[in-house]
């Protein structure tokens, strides 16, 4: 094939054409692009460039169908179907990969919906809705538990598909009772947007934490209720905003419903006086009515059965949360600060939450340090006082969200039994940012394990595929992303040093990452020293690498609260602040405490409760619980896509698009089909496609397996390059577009008999048009010359005397006529005159 793909700074890859055989041993290859340039591509005779498909699979539903597997086919294709075509959906093997087309699209409404129900997965177009059907078929056909893996980076709109295959099941699976179940199950959404959800610079609804839902049916595979697993929430969020960013959405709409009469003794005021809300300089989000969204957000509370009483508690929390980061602290030397007792904020935080507000203002600038033999309270600097306060508030918001999320599953119970579930798993991609924190790190181990168990599953899928085509099954090599993981998670990993560090009463940052240094460092190839910085490391991840800043790592795994205050707090009067801290509260966590989770790899064991509570121990064993429950279904893959940074509608840019498919195995399931058979066609698709490639000879054979059989042995003399299945033909890269190729040089070829004959006969009928023309111009000039040739002089004298004797005689006849009429009127004169003579004679 004459045209390949050859790398670019600008597109990633761009398409050229070879205008120059190659020839085994060049190092250059003559190529012109696109827009005429003629360039001498340098080659490596080991590496030569990616070809690329013919036109005809181009723009194609499932990339797999393609026949040259590879980065730029992938993104070509892609891009040919969102710019041109305006499709957002395109399937990759089993996953569905979704680009956010940034504009709403009329392809999510109920007559949508009922279209896709009933329908096999490639029977229609790709779509969000054909997922959601083959997951509830399955489940319908198998009896077998079912999840939908949705994820992406943000902004890739994850939660937008989250939500369609939701409506999707509540529309198909609607119960004829009254209990209105499944308006209930998206009613949760609302809500956990405005609690979980934020502002970022890449989305305007980030969702800053990982769920999982799952939808309960019953025998008759109606919805019956739900519950909802959480992870990992961005606490550090409540009390920091970058520039351009915004704390939690449910803070903007308390404050834009401040001056509401139910809201007034909640003393708050616009989103601008308070420091948790101003921080990133914005408080508002273009075309977003907070009041209006407020409002929505108590009718879906109140859908859940969570009433008044319920809600006003859970806005007091919050607007202490508020008033707690207004709290004013004063450095009072070096060593020491204070807040004071008139402080109009500290007062209504203490009022709202009814605590003591002399020990609730000491208590945030010292703490109690207890040895065994005594007792010390030391001073804090400010820094060390704002840290606390800061850490307070996240303590309560995180507590306060696992609360409303156990109250939300409470009110999605059901009395029946559970027949079997779909999970729909809404979590965070693959992230590198500039700065990237203890919150990346946890996302890309996520990441990490959730790609493992896409590639086991791809794989399991592969196998399975050619066993049922009864197809020699060799093994084939696929990435194994194990060893990022065992470095992370295992006996003295990452994460257990991060613990055993957190264990040290003076343990710091500093001092974790001297011992990833000697313990990794030229020992392990994915662990990785910056050259410039002694403050950082690097981890080879699945998608790219990444460079782990390592300030805060301690404090954040730690996620502690003075002693102290958590006793303030356990003695307050108000009943919903007091339960959270107590030390045996009413369950407030989406995991079941009865559960025992078996930890992939050994853990270090130790007396010390806080090593088994720390941030990364817990989101270890909820991350360990989430991959047993998705090895238990049958998991379906939606991967999203942002397809630019600048949130513009139908704009493709390709060097971000290429980063994302690198990052969520969308490449790495080409990369294993690519190995093997990628190409599949059944017997009679290959027969209808290819039927102009056969001899009469051979199409006079009954059995069209047996013809494609004779066909390919005659086409492909490799046998090695497909091989028979019992209802498909599995071909290797490369070899759909050889025969492509040989259909079209049959087409053209059959192309140009019938415009030779057509040319021939068309200009038969021309000749015979203008000879007919020539034959009648012929005959009037031949009818002119004889006339011309038959007159003589004579005959020209003659009638020229005819003429003069005719003139003459006309003349004589006009005389002799106007004579007579003469001679009349003068007789009619006379007899008149006359008459009228006489008549006056006789009266005289």
């Amino acid at each position: 094939y004459n045209r390949v793909w050859i790398p670019d700074n600008e597109e990633v890859w761009q398409s050229a054409e070879i205008t120059k055989n190659y020839k085994a041993g060049d190092h250059f290859l003559h190529v012109q692009l696109e827009d005429g340039t003629a360039l001498n591509y340098p080659v490596d005779p080991a590496a030569l460039p990616p070809l690329r498909n013919p036109d005809i699979l181009v723009g194609e539903n499932d990339l797999t169908a393609l026949s040259y597997l590879h980065e730029p086919a992938v993104l070509h294709n892609l891009k040919v179907r969102f710019v041109e075509s305006k499709l957002i959906y395109t399937y990759s093997g089993i996953i569905l990969v979704a680009i956010n087309p940034y504009k709403q699209l009329p392809i999510y409404g109920d007559a949508i919906i009922h279209a896709y129900s009933g329908q096999n997965m490639g029977d229609m177009d790709p779509h969000i809705f054909a997922v959601a059907e083959e997951a509830y078929k399955q489940m319908a056909r198998n009896n077998k538990n079912q999840s939908i893996i949705v994820s992406g980076e943000s902004g890739a709109g994850k939660t937008v598909s989250a939500r369609y295959t939701m409506r999707y099941f509540a529309t198909v699976s609607k119960s004829s009772s009254n209990a209105h179940v499944e308006d209930k199950v998206l009613a949760s959404n609302p809500i956990t947007e405005a609690i979980g959800n934020a502002k970022t610079t890449r989305n305007d609804n980030s969702s800053r934490f990982g769920k999982y839902t799952e939808i309960s049916f019953d025998q008759r595979y109606q919805i019956i209720g739900a519950n909802m697993r959480t992870y990992l929430l961005e606490k550090s969020r409540v009390v920091f905003q970058s520039e351009n960013e915004r704390n939690y959405h449910i803070f903007y709409q308390l404050c834009a419903s401040a001056r509401q009469p139910e809201f007034e003794h909640l003393r708050l005021g616009s989103a601008e006086q308070f420091n948790y809300t101003r921080m990133g300089g914005t408080t508002l989000i273009e075309g977003v009515d907070d009041r209006a969204n407020m409002v929505e957000t108590q009718k879906t509370f109140a859908l859940l059965g969570l009433k008044g009483d319920f809600q006003m508690d859970i806005f007091k929390m919050l607007a202490a949360i508020l008033h707690l980061g207004n709290v004013e602290i004063a450095a009072a030397g070096d060593e020491r600060s204070s807040i004071s007792l008139e402080d109009k904020h500290l007062s209504i935080f203490c009022e709202l939450l009814d605590l003591n507000c002399d020990k609730m203002a000491q208590w945030l600038c010292h703490r109690k340090i207890i040895t065994t033999s005594e007792t010390v309270i030391k001073p804090m600097t400010r820094a060390q006082a704002v840290n606390a306060r800061d850490a307070l508030a996240k303590k309560i918001y995180s507590h306060l969200f696992d609360f409303i999320v156990e109250r939300i599953n409470q009110a999605l119970q059901f009395p029946g039994k559970q027949h079997t579930f779909i999970g729909v798993l809404d979590i965070y991609g693959f992230e590198t940012f500039d700065v990237n924190s203890f919150e990346q790190f946890c996302i890309n181990y996520a990441n990490e394990k959730l790609q493992q168990q896409f590639n086991l599953h791809v794989f399991k899928l592969e196998q399975e595929e050619y066993m049922k085509e009864d197809i020699p099954w060799t093994l084939i090599d696929f990435y194994d992303n194990q060893p990022v993981i065992d470095l992370i998670e295992a006996k003295m990993g990452i994460l257990e040093l991060l613990d055993e560090e957190c264990l040290l009463p003076h343990g710091t940052d500093e001092n974790w990452l001297q011992k990833l240094y000697n313990n990794f460092v030229n020992k392990n190839a994915l662990f990785e020293k910056p050259r410039m910085s002694n403050t950082s490391f690097i981890v080879q991840h699945f998608a790219d690498k990444v460079e782990y800043k390592c300030e805060g790592f301690l404090e954040k795994n730690r996620d502690t609260v003075h002693e102290v205050l958590i006793e303030i707090l356990k003695e307050s009067k108000f009943h919903l602040c007091a339960n959270f801290f107590q030390d045996n509260p009413v369950s407030v966590s989406p995991f079941n405490s009865t559960i025992n989770i078996k930890s992939a790899r050994p853990v270090l064991k130790s007396p010390n409760k806080q090593l088994r509570m720390t941030v990364g121990s817990k989101f270890r064993s909820s991350l360990s619980l989430l991959m047993v429950t998705l090895n238990a279904t049958t998991p379906h893959y939606v991967r999203c896509i942002k397809p630019n940074d600048e949130k513009l509608p139908f704009e493709f840019d390709s060097k971000r698009v290429a980063q994302q498919l690198r990052a969520c195995g969308v490449l790495e399931t080409i990369r294993i089909s690519a190995q093997s058979y990628p190409s599949r066609w059944t017997y009679i698709e290959f027969f209808s496609r290819y039927s102009i490639l056969m001899t009469q000879q051979e199409l006079s054979i009954n059995d069209k397996k047996q013809i494609c059989k004779i066909v390919l042995q005659r086409l492909i003399q490799d046998c090695n390059q497909y091989q028979f299945g019992r209802t498909k033909i599995f071909f290797r890269a490369g070899q759909v577009a050889y025969l492509e190729k040989l259909r079209s040089d049959t087409m053209r070829h059959a192309c140009i008999m019938i415009q030779k004959s057509v040319r021939g006969w068309l200009q038969q009928k021309k000749f015979l048009r203008i000879k007919q023309a020539a034959v009648v111009i012929q005959q009037y000039f031949r009818g002119q010359r004889t006339v011309r040739q038959a007159i003589s002089a004579r005959a020209l004298k003659q009638t020229w005397a005819a003429i003069i004797i005719q003139k003459y005689c006309r003349g004589y006849l006009v005389r002799r006529l106007c004579q007579l009429i003469l001679v009349a009127a003068v007789t009619i004169q006379a007899y008149t005159r006359g008459f009228l003579a006489r008549k006056k004679y006789r009266k005289v």
